[in-house]
Formats: C-alpha cells, structure tokens, sequence
C-alpha cells in the first residue's frame, strides 16, 4: 500500500462464554430502525474472539478487534477489559 492502511474494526460487547482455551464468545449489541415500521430493535451478533491469557470471565465487558483469521471461526482479538462482572 502506498502509505494508507485500513483502522481494524473494534467492537464492545459483554462475554457470553469463556470455556475454551485461549477463546471467548462475545456478545455484541446494536441499535437498527426497521426498513418498513420504522421502529428501532436491537440486534445482536455473537463472535469468537482470542484471549491469550484466559482473563475474562463470563459477564466481563470487553472490547475487541479484528485481525487476520485465526482459526475457521475467530477473526477477533482481545484489546482490553472495561469492566469486570459483578460477583
């Protein structure tokens, strides 16, 4: 490229499962207005996402980024915990 490299996407989401190794399951929420009624629903969409050091619990927020294929379904990264499950 001549200089001009595309910003990784990043995302926020709250982690929906952390039983594998070195992954998390994230899930991510968004606000679209219906095509025909106009209303607004809330969307969501779950991705895998790398977590090397196995620190995120279930419930944690987190924010994510993405990367080149890790594995058939990850394509995501962890960039940092924003705030940890209430206990």
């Amino acid at each position: 490229m001549t200089g001009q490299e595309k910003k990784a996407r990043t995302m926020q989401g709250v982690v929906a499962s952390n039983g594998m190794q070195d992954s998390i399951v994230v899930n991510t929420s968004r606000y679209v207005k219906h095509a025909k009624y106009k209303k607004f629903i809330r969307k969501s969409t779950k991705v895998m996402a790398h977590d090397a050091e196995n620190i995120c619990g279930v419930g944690d927020t987190v924010t994510i980024q993405e990367c080149r294929p890790l594995s058939k379904n990850k394509s995501w990264t962890l960039v940092s915990i924003d705030s940890k499950a209430k206990i």
